[in-house]
């Protein structure tokens, strides 16, 4: 049976995408039913589109406890980095792009008590611009995400990105970044794994190298995927503890991002 679509919530198209991959949440004993996983993936994509705060949360998704023990189950489940593996293994490896974009920390996100140093484990880190996360991120092609990973916000682009392009298959693909991203350690660790990179040089440097700056034009895309996760406010502005939390929410986007582009696809595809 078809449910009513509310703002923010899924279509029935895109939550057929993604049901399978949701855990069966029965119930077990003689405790009470469990709530149903489109209900409550719904009210958190809600919460996330909103950047309300979890009380907030319309009573139409039942008690905000109840939406927070599903959503905190998920993110120490791991479920919303396996269906994000899963939706973005079909991606176009010919061209990647890469960069990272700094989001503000709330005062809220202040306050996580594990560790003696809490704000470095949980990627909060103090610049210029106060205190901030960074989202590194990996688009293919077609701008779809192929690999997202947080850092703390003061942590220079360059010393992420082996790290970053070391979850990604590069072989034979061009990666493109912008000039924070050409150091000797990185265009080393590109070559080493058969890939070419396309990374305009620095003004500074003694021996530049070249660039195809048509080619580069398509960089723009990893900077669209940024301007599209922001619409969800839990990720234009970060007021998670917990950087777990936090990453749950870009997850989440970015599988809706994938979800509506597989539906686009199939729709085009059609005779």
């Amino acid at each position: 049976m078809s449910a009513t679509k509310r703002r923010y919530e899924l279509s029935d198209e895109e939550w057929e995408r993604v049901e399978q991959y949701l855990p069966p949440d029965k119930r077990q004993g003689q405790g009470r039913p469990a709530k149903d996983n489109r209900l409550m993936l719904n009210a958190i994509l809600w919460i996330a589109r909103s950047g309300a705060p979890w009380r907030d949360l319309p009573e139409r998704y039942g008690p905000w406890q109840t939406v927070y023990s599903k959503f905190k189950k998920w993110d120490e489940q791991h479920v919303f980095e396996e269906i994000f593996a899963i939706l973005s293994i079909d991606a176009d490896y010919q061209d990647l792009s890469m960069d990272s974009t700094s989001i503000k920390a709330h005062e809220h996100s202040a306050g996580a008590k594990k560790g003696v140093n809490c704000e470095i484990n949980q990627e909060i880190g103090t610049s210029r611009g106060g205190k901030t996360t960074k989202i590194h991120a990996v688009v293919d092609g077609l701008g779809n995400p192929v690999h997202l990973q947080l850092s703390a916000g003061n942590m220079h682009d360059s010393k992420a990105a082996v790290d970053v392009l070391s979850h990604v298959m590069i072989r034979e693909s061009v990666v493109q970044a912008d000039r924070a991203y050409g150091t000797m350690k990185i265009k080393d660790y590109i070559t080493e794994q058969h890939a070419t990179y396309n990374i305009p040089p620095k003004s500074n440097v003694k021996e530049p190298w070249p660039c195809d700056w048509w080619l580069y034009k398509e960089r723009h895309l990893v900077e669209c995927f940024f301007q599209k996760i922001k619409q969800f406010r839990r990720v234009a502005t970060r007021y998670d503890k917990l950087a777990s939390r936090f990453f749950s929410f870009v997850l989440l986007e970015a599988i809706c991002i994938l979800v509506k582009r597989y539906i686009l696809q199939s729709f085009s595809n059609r005779p």
